[in-house]
């Protein structure tokens, strides 16, 4: 029998608060430090303005870009944070004021205004993951403050996070290879709040169509002298129904931030807990037999053909600890430690369409999953000068290790039957097929990353020249066991070196021209296939490469960002004879594209946020040549977003916002000969702001696809396999904030 949830979280929980707290003795000490010496002498130490960061940066965070719904920069890897005029890539940092006004619950929400991105979710599951430049990220590679692995998997609630950083590219030289071995076109790091000057003490409260209820807390405090220590706590539930018939949501959140700023160094550290139910919830759709070409049309928006039986259960206790050191005015050194425990549960049956009216069979299957997953880093950066040329050198080393423990079990030949668009309930099969204990997982991978980087910054002309040159060295490790008898099967441990190069001109103080050559890096496949003659290996670490070029541009109200790029990654192909193949990295898909992007308040009170993307994704060596030249599975030619946020003039405190979402069609299968249709999305709200009993209260009110479009919103993506993901109906949210 399985020890219960909370007795398997008792020993992480403890290093987990050990980790959290192991400063706190430090940061009194300093402190008490702090105030003996004022009051010997008042000019000792220098004021400390307090700019809450969540990587413990000397700095803090960029600043927020005019208008507030984005920041001038962002985290680029070990390279530390930039502005977005002096970065050699394309990258945006969406800010928590952003995803207040929208009312946005998760990641995938606050990214609906990203023009390079579109939503999906896994295969026959409902993880959230992301279509980025044409490859889907999923939630396993999402970074929580620079670390990879440490959130949960499936759903990650926005009311823990200060800024959502997208990194459009390939990045295994800045952040290292992610854990899930995708993220080939961007990775997304999540930053979590911290105690800023002023207190905050905000209640909030909602409801949106369905009946779900939202309840949550924020507040923040800083202490001791000059206010240099930070206490940071947010939690949140939401419960209830939603917008599609019969679904049903429940999470659970709370995290706590602590943050210390001294003279010399930094320390920050979280703990955070999530739950996560879903219950009835409408699947994802494939299509299995049909005539050629063949799509169904999007049932009603609101309808669900899942079962009442349906459901996905997530648990999850994380967290982390970073510090900063000043060892000489120009050199600092800096730490990162991160831990997750996570359990999931859930029983699914992904609908099979296999004729033009709708009808679909569907197979049960449950699986039970829990990850141990450590990680951590450390480096060093200095700055130096050699002659006319400056250096800004950085060095680090980092380790990522996962235990995954997974069962798995099926209703062979027993399935369901059922009508996209006359939805009804069937029992609930049982199981007949198993593999592992459901109620005991073991452990079926172990997975082990480490890396060693180098990099150096070179700036002349007055620093309007900078030029980065750097290399990681990445060894990735992974051992398999069996489902049942647990020994342990395949084992794969290669290493290789990812490079980097990205120059920065600054043609003028507002205008930047860049370019970079960067490569993504992923494990080797195993081989499996009997008859080949390679078969039980593990082939080498798939590179695939990315050129880009682009030009930036700080007109002080607005920002605009144009980039033209090409990623190359590699696929498994076979080949020789047919009895006897060989597999190897043959084949090629080529994604191009250009971004446009504009940002910020061009006039007072009228805040913009848009993009366009232009994307040709290209099967380039296939099969025998089968689909050369057809576009890849999940990936629209256009993808366009402009949103708008407006102060009523003449109505104090009063705001109205828009967001249309265009994307065209998409291919389902490798052959495109099935496509879903183009669709646009337009959503609406308003905001006021008002004093009641001397507290400041904020209303939110908004309509999400206010049409009621019925449409598919992805063809999914995930490892090349088609499935249909149906976009969420009209849906109202209503939200009241009090600060205290």
């Amino acid at each position: 029998m399985s020890m219960p949830f909370t007795a398997r979280l008792n020993p992480l929980a403890a290093a987990l608060a050990l980790a959290f707290l192991a400063p706190l003795p430090a940061l009194a000490q300093a402190t008490a430090t702090t105030a003996t010496t004022e009051s010997k002498d008042q000019t000792a130490l220098p004021t400390v303005t307090v700019n809450a960061s969540a990587d413990a940066s000397a700095d803090g965070l960029p600043a927020e870009f005019a208008g507030g719904q984005v920041a001038r920069g962002g985290r680029v890897g070990i390279l530390g944070n930039k502005d977005f005029l002096e970065t050699p890539f394309n990258s945006i940092s969406y800010s928590s004021q952003l995803i207040k006004d929208q009312q946005a619950k998760g990641v995938g929400d606050v990214l609906l205004n990203d023009p390079t991105i579109r939503v999906t979710r896994g295969y026959g599951n409902y993880q959230e993951s992301y279509m980025i430049r044409g490859f889907i990220t999923n939630s396993d590679d999402l970074a929580y403050n620079g670390l990879y692995g440490l959130l949960p998997r499936q759903y990650v609630a926005s009311e823990m996070l200060e800024r959502v950083e997208v990194f459009r590219g390939a990045s295994a030289f800045l952040n290292g290879a992610t854990p899930g071995g995708n993220a080939i076109g961007g990775t997304i790091n999540l930053l979590p709040k911290r105690a800023s000057s002023d207190p905050i003490t905000q209640f909030s409260t909602g409801i949106e169509s369905g009946g779900q209820t939202y309840a949550a807390a924020d507040i923040g405090r800083r202490f001791g002298p000059e206010d240099r220590l930070g206490v940071r706590v947010n939690a949140v539930r939401r419960a209830g129904g939603t917008a599609i018939a019969n679904e049903n949501r429940e999470l659970n959140m709370a995290t706590v931030g602590v943050d210390y700023r001294g003279n010399s160094f930094r320390l920050s550290a979280d703990i955070g807990m999530q739950e996560y139910d879903l219950s009835s919830t409408r699947p994802s759709v494939r299509i299995a037999t049909a005539p050629a070409g063949y799509v169904p049309s999007a049932p009603s928006a609101s309808s669900n053909y899942g079962q009442r039986w349906f459901y996905s259960n997530e648990r999850d206790i994380f967290g982390t600890v970073r510090g900063e050191w000043d060892l000489a005015p120009d050199v600092t050194s800096w730490f990162a430690l991160g831990m997750r425990q996570g359990t999931e549960n859930n029983s699914l049956a992904t609908p099979n369409v296999n004729s033009t009216n709708g009808n679909f069979t569907s197979n049960r299957f449950d699986n039970a999953r829990e990850d141990s997953v450590w990680t951590g880093e450390v480096g060093i950066r200095g700055k130096f000068n050699t002659g006319g040329v400056k250096h800004n050198v950085v060095a680090s080393a980092s380790s990522y290790w996962q235990d995954s423990r997974n069962a798995y079990a099926m209703a062979l030949g027993t399935a369901t039957t059922g009508n996209l668009y006359s939805p009804t309930q069937s029992a609930q099969p049982a199981l007949n097929f198993f593999g592992g204990n459901l109620a005991n997982p073991q452990t079926t991978i172990k997975t082990q990353l480490s890396s060693l980087a180098l990099a150096d910054t070179l700036s002349v002309l007055d620093d309007r020249l900078q030029v980065t040159l750097g290399g990681r060295y990445q060894r990735l490790k992974t051992i398999n066991y069996d489902y049942n008898t647990h020994l342990q099967g395949d084992y794969y441990n290669d290493g290789t070196v990812t490079p980097v190069a990205g120059i920065v001109y600054r043609l003028t103080k507002e205008v930047s021209v860049y370019g970079n050559y960067i490569e993504g890096l992923q494990p080797g496949t195993k081989v499996s296939d009997t008859t080949a003659t390679n078969f039980g290996s593990m082939l080498a670490p798939y590179k695939s490469k990315q050129k880009e070029i682009g030009i930036k541009y700080d007109a002080g109200k607005i920002g605009f960002t144009v980039a033209a790029f090409t990623i190359e990654k590699p696929n498994v192909i076979k080949e020789g004879p047919a009895t006897t193949p060989t597999y190897a990295t043959s084949g090629k898909q080529e994604n191009q594209g250009v971004e446009i992007g504009a940002f910020g308040e061009p006039v007072r009170g009228l805040r913009l946020l848009a993009g366009l993307t232009l994307l040709d994704a290209k099967q380039k060596r296939t099969q025998n040549g089968t689909y050369d030249g057809k576009d890849a599975i999940g990936t629209a030619k256009t993808m366009a977003n402009i949103g708008a946020d407006w102060d009523i003039p003449g109505v104090r405190g009063l705001s109205l916002n828009s967001r249309v979402i265009y994307t065209s069609k998409q291919y389902v299968d490798s052959a495109n000969t099935q496509a879903i249709p183009a669709w646009t999305r337009i959503d609406l709200g308003a905001r006021y702001l008002t004093e009641i009993g001397g507290k400041v209260v904020t209303l939110r009110g908004g309509i999400q696809n206010v049409a009621n479009r019925n449409y598919w919103e992805s063809a999914g993506g995930s490892s090349a396999l088609g499935y249909l993901v149906q976009g969420a109906p009209r849906t109202f949210v209503t939200s009241a904030s009090v600060d205290f």
